[in-house]
């Protein structure tokens, strides 16, 4: 077995909406093997998808309750502080609300948090602890 995540799967109120909002966040577009209800985003190393937040909580048979807060966050680690802020407004100029602009932070780096249009959380940092390798992922 190879340790490893293939999927982060993200239940979504609106499915379309969701969609374009992480497509043009991340610069991507759909995977082929995207259905009606279920859209998958191939990013490096790992793929987004995004289902039905009813239809998710059908799927593993749980009750849909989620809240405001989930215990769960999206992580992006941009190369400079530049590139945290561009992300940022870029993502509030795709309908995120913004929970923390970015500063500097007591780990020594520097991230803000925007809510998606469903409210999941994504931190957008950068962290100089945390190199990158010459295909873009994290060498930590």
């Amino acid at each position: 077995m190879q340790p490893r995540i293939h999927l982060i799967t993200l239940g979504v109120k609106d499915l379309a909406k969701s969609a374009v909002f992480y497509e043009k966040l991340f610069g991507v577009t759909r995977s082929p093997q995207s259905q009606e209800a279920v859209v998958f985003l191939k990013l490096n190393g790992i793929a987004l998808s995004l289902f039905g937040l009813d239809a998710l909580a059908d799927d593993a048979q749980v009750k849909n309750d989620a809240g405001t807060y989930r215990g769960f966050s999206l992580a992006h680690n941009a190369r400079s502080e530049a590139e945290v802020d561009a992300l940022f407004k870029e993502a509030l100029a795709l309908g995120a609300s913004a929970l923390k602009t970015p500063q500097k932070v007591f780990w020594g780096g520097y991230s803000g948090y925007v809510a998606d249009p469903d409210g999941n959380l994504i931190e957008i940092a950068y962290n100089p602890f945390f190199p990158f390798t010459k295909e873009g992922e994290l060498d930590i």
